[in-house]
């Protein structure tokens, strides 16, 4: 889609609801969309989205190895209520190789160390599965009240990292607005996620920003 295209899908699905906007990403994918997760809390919602328009919708996760117990037991739990299509995808190193050689995951204030670790667990196996899944429509779950950063994005946008134009159908919910769908349709949550590639939730593991672009081309 061009820039024009693009201002004019986000103007015309602003008001939409999120099942709304789902439709329409799934029918621009013609076959070929994809959802990520990382199984986060509130992923449920996207999750439940996605498959009630497409059962079969290939599920893009990365486990980088580095998951509370919590957080893997809640992916199993999705993945058997749902019927997820999960294609998870691995570092090609693991998590005893990586820190037998450089010590643990890097701390929130090690800038450079996170994107180097967040380069090799999260973002190389990222690639990969976008490479061998090829869509054309990558939904996300991305909202604008998750940072400063992605309080600048919309729903509708080109992704020139892999290629894919990404739309995210919850962009303008809240967390309230998140709770309540979980309750509406019953989906469980879980909140002892951690991303060892951001270290904090103000910062970017580098799937949604240029560094990242550069970390996984390089």
């Amino acid at each position: 889609m061009t820039p024009e295209q693009i201002a004019k899908a986000n103007a015309e699905l602003r008001d939409k609801s999120p099942l709304e906007i789902t439709r329409w990403a799934i029918a621009q994918g013609g076959g070929r969309a994809i959802v990520s997760t990382n199984f986060r809390p509130y992923e449920a919602v996207i999750l439940h989205l996605v498959t009630q328009v497409q059962p079969d919708i290939p599920v893009l996760w990365v486990d980088h190895g580095y998951n509370r117990a919590a957080t893997y037991k809640h992916a199993e739990q999705l993945r058997s209520l749902l019927k997820l299509n999960l294609k998870a995808y691995i570092p090609r190193v693991t998590r005893k190789h990586r820190e037998a050689i450089y010590g643990p995951a890097p701390q929130s204030d090690d800038e450079e160390g996170l994107k180097k670790f967040s380069a090799v667990m999260k973002l190389e196996p990222f690639q990969r599965g976008m490479k061998e899944l090829a869509p054309t429509i990558w939904i996300t779950a991305l909202r604008r009240t998750q940072n400063a950063i992605r309080a600048g994005l919309d729903i509708v946008m080109a992704d020139p990292n892999f290629g894919a134009l990404k739309v995210s159908p919850v962009f303008h919910l809240t967390d309230a607005d998140m709770e309540a769908y979980l309750q509406q349709h019953h989906l469980p949550n879980e909140w002892d996620y951690f991303d060892p590639a951001k270290a904090d939730e103000k910062r970017e593991c580098g799937l949604h920003t240029a560094w990242g672009g550069k970390a996984v081309n390089a």
